[in-house]
């Protein structure tokens, strides 16, 4: 099929991680439960019940829990907007998610940052951000405070490929590179920046190239595998938190929905995105479960029945809390 962009076997998908059911069984779960979440947000969007923007990662699950699987706990997270699936993996609750983009007092941000601004600190998960490219130096700053303190920690940077190209990602990298700081950059290329395709917004088609202009490792390799992209993340991790060698990474993922839910992706072909769908990093996990590490349909559908009645209790949690103030939550001194 000769499609713009048809899903390719990129360098390392020879590398294949062999299965292990109890970790498969659990980043299974994570990614069922960030679906479900976000198959939600889309349906109260519609209703009227989330305002602004909502941008989801559907499709992309793979990569944040593939990822922020190979952190410890006191490791950090920046990401970008659309960072629903990344604050769940870090550990942020789906009550806490959900009543956030209701706006509701009880969100992690207290009904006030959205979806764009998720943020708990006591996950470590330091936000999604709304301005393309602006968090990169952010996140170096955070790895910087780690290496000056000495203490042990990992930050993962998330941004997408259009922001390969602004400023506020060479200054992070650059820094990173230079100070030589504990920090792994993911570049999570959907291949459509909005609505722009790669062959218009980057002269060279491999985003982790761009190490090479600052002498730091590099990796690439397909998304949509959750045990390859923990297994090639774990040792990025790894160079980072022992020598404090940073890393650029692109893992190229699809997303299954336009940009944003005001994005129709008019732009891409309906044979496109269905034979992106044949990778989808939920159906690949499940199947990897049952062939080759003797899932029983059983344990499955208590996986299945778990996020079902934790999303139940969350879209409950959301609909029944309070607004969120029409005050800030705190008070300017003269």
């Amino acid at each position: 099929m000769n499609l713009p962009y048809a899903p390719s076997r990129i360098e390392a998908v020879e590398r294949e991680v062999p299965v292990n059911k109890a970790l498969l069984l659990g980043l299974y779960r994570q990614m069922l439960a960030i679906r479900r979440i976000e198959e939600a947000s889309a349906k109260a969007y519609a209703q009227g019940k989330i305002g602004g923007f909502l941008h989801l990662g559907i499709g992309q699950e793979a990569v944040c829990v593939g990822a922020v699987g190979a952190l410890r706990p006191e490791d950090y997270v920046v990401a970008t907007y659309r960072e629903h699936g990344h604050a769940y993996a870090k550990g942020m609750t789906a009550r806490s998610i959900l009543a956030e983009l209701y706006g509701k007092k009880t969100g992690c941000s207290k009904g006030l940052g959205g979806s764009m601004h998720l943020f708990d600190a006591e996950k470590n998960f330091l936000g999604g951000y709304g301005i393309v490219g602006g968090h990169v130096p952010l996140a170096a700053g955070v790895a910087y405070k780690c290496k000056y303190l000495g203490e042990k920690r990992v930050t993962l940077c998330f941004f997408g490929d259009g922001a390969a190209n602004i400023g506020g990602f060479f200054e992070g990298v650059a820094l990173a590179a230079l100070w030589k700081l504990p920090i792994v950059f993911i570049c999570e290329n959907n291949l459509y920046s909005m609505g722009t395709p790669l062959y218009r917004s980057l002269s060279v088609e491999d985003v982790s190239m761009k190490a090479l202009a600052f002498g730091i490792a590099r990796d690439r390799f397909d998304g949509e595998d959750v045990l390859r992209v923990r297994a090639r993340l774990a040792e990025a991790v790894e160079r980072a938190r022992e020598t404090c060698e940073p890393t650029l990474i692109e893992v190229r993922t699809y997303r299954f929905r336009g940009h944003s839910m005001s994005d129709p992706g008019q732009y891409r072909t309906k044979d496109e995105v269905e034979e992106w769908k044949k990778r989808d990093p939920l159906s690949i996990a499940r199947r990897r479960l049952v062939e080759e590490a003797d899932a029983d349909e059983g344990e499955l559908r208590q996986i299945e029945l778990g996020v079902k009645a934790e999303l139940e209790d969350a879209i409950r949690f959301a609909d029944e809390s309070p607004p969120a103030d029409e005050y800030l939550p705190f008070t300017i001194k003269e």
